[in-house]
């Protein structure tokens, strides 16, 4: 089959009404699912998946990229209107989100939101239609020693995500790096930190203890002050988001998108590190950067950008060489099994017009999630109006049932109150949460791809600059941290010299 029959073929798969009703109910389902804390976008796929088997192939495998792209884009909106993130992607999103929504702009952040996943969706379904071969390629040259050096570099976001204090920010990352070794040691399989506890093997969940720092103390401080959080829910408004404010965020859209796309193609990154580090990075280069973390549009923009921008790189190994790109098309693979399809080079070669039927429905997919994307900010932003002593015991029962629905566990309910005791004792002292979770969350790819690099080089430690791509993170990793040392010193003295400038002026 030539290239132009297997283009036509694809088209005439996609153009059947059946192709486009179950492409957009995926959407759809993603999008209400993401928006429910707990409900992740992986548990939204997962649990399509069955319904997936009576269907054409095409059919069911674009129902499920739609689930995909909606519950990536869902997540932001109760971290937006709530803080409380409804997938661990969003986490990033509710940082400047929720500040700006406490501010009454709770429809320019959701806008910005909206219009960030729909750029980065498209840049990453075109770098997969592109580039999918060549990324697929560079991809497999990541080892362990690669991953580690990507990971540490990674690991210096934290000092853009820590506010004010660069020490609080460090001690929250330690912390969290401290709680993601707890369960079994992958490589060795001892217990660390399990006291004794059978649950305690499997380590902590990642949900619970999202939504335990983000959403619980919201709740608790609510309960302590009913009055004052009241009256900040309700001045939510209905702004609308101005053109130059959205022009001013390309340029962190288009980089986070490129960042998403970049760590999409590894196998195993995942959503939120590249949410964060696209976060971070348009910190790092914005004019506004003092406004991050206090209600910056920027910051929504380029946080959505990272986390959507995976979503379809993530399918260039899966379909390149037949290796998941993460959690979700692990699942989605069930789908083409089931069908009798294999992904990799094969696929290529023996169903050309599936390919480009699927490259055909995730560009489609985009233009969707901008129509049912605006149909959902129009149904949650009511949110934003329900009263608090409605609200917040709504959204407490919300999050028990999202985060025992996971494993059907209420030692994982236990997990998110213990996360939400640490998380209040955090905002009560102004210890930032970011920092934690990020550390949390690649913690383990951290432990994994330095003690397996070790493995392959009997305990050299010269395999962690074997190669350019470790070089170059190693340099980049140093760059970074003479940036953040060189801006915390510049702080510094600006602070000392309004300090002396305003004591100069008393003595006057």
């Amino acid at each position: 089959m030539t290239f132009l029959e297997a283009l036509s073929a694809g088209f005439s798969l996609v153009a059947q009404w059946e192709s486009i009703f179950f492409l957009g109910l995926g959407v759809l389902v993603g999008v209400f699912a993401g928006a429910i804390p707990g409900m992740s976008a992986t548990m939204a796929v997962a649990l399509t998946l069955p319904f997936t088997f009576a269907l054409q192939p095409i059919s069911g495998i674009l129902l499920l990229l739609g689930v995909y792209k909606g519950g990536i884009f869902g997540g932001s909106i109760p971290a937006i209107l709530i803080k409380t993130p409804g997938t661990p992607a969003s986490s990033a999103t509710s940082l400047d989100g929720y500040p700006l929504a406490e501010k009454g702009r709770a429809n320019e952040a959701l806008s910005m939101s909206l219009y960030s996943s729909c750029i980065a969706d498209l840049i990453s379904n075109l770098a997969l239609i592109l580039f999918a071969a060549w990324l697929a390629s560079f991809a497999l040259n990541f080892g362990p020693p690669e991953m580690f050096a990507l990971i540490v570099f990674s690991l210096t976001i934290i000092a853009g995500v820590s506010g004010d204090s660069l020490i609080k920010g460090i001690i929250a990352a330690t912390v969290g790096l401290i709680l993601a070794t707890v369960g079994l040691d992958f490589i060795g399989g001892t217990e660390r930190l399990t006291f004794g506890s059978v649950e305690l093997r499997g380590g902590l969940n990642l949900v619970p203890m999202l939504i335990g720092l983000f959403a619980l103390p919201e709740i608790i401080a609510y309960i302590r002050n009913p009055s004052e959080k009241d009256q900040k829910v309700r001045a939510l408004g209905h702004s609308v988001l101005k053109w130059v404010d959205f022009r001013r965020s390309l340029k962190s859209i288009f980089r986070g998108s490129f960042i998403g796309v970049f760590l999409g193609a590894i196998p195993g990154i995942g959503a939120a590190p590249s949410a964060f580090l696209s976060y971070s990075e348009a910190r790092r280069s914005s004019p506004n950067r003092d406004n991050f973390g206090k209600g910056e549009l920027e910051g929504v923009a380029a946080a959505e950008a990272g986390n959507n921008g995976v979503a379809g790189a993530t399918m260039i190994p899966l379909l390149s060489l037949g290796i998941p790109g993460d959690i979700i098309t692990a699942i989605i693979i069930g789908a083409f099994m089931v069908h009798e399809l294999t992904p990799g080079p094969l696929l290529f070669q023996n169903n050309a017009e599936i390919v480009y039927a699927i490259f055909i429905g995730l560009v489609a997919s985009s233009f969707l999630l901008l129509i049912v994307g605006s149909v959902a900010i129009r149904a949650f932003r009511y949110i934003a109006d329900v009263p608090a002593n409605l609200l917040f015991p709504g959204v407490l029962v919300l999050c028990f049932f999202g985060v025992f629905a996971i494993n059907n566990s209420i030692f994982d309910v236990a997990v998110m109150l213990a996360a939400g005791f640490v998380g209040y004792l955090m905002l009560i002292f102004r210890f930032p949460a970011a920092p934690f979770l990020i550390a949390f969350i690649l913690g383990p790819m951290l432990e994994n791809a330095f003690r397996q690099s070790l493995l392959m080089s009997r305990g050299s430690l010269e395999i962690f600059a074997r190669g350019p791509i470790t070089i170059l993170f190693w340099c980049l990793t140093v760059l970074s941290i003479t940036m953040i040392i060189r801006s915390t010193v510049k702080a510094a003295r600006l602070k000392r010299e309004a300090a002396r400038s305003a004591q100069s002026m008393q003595k006057e």
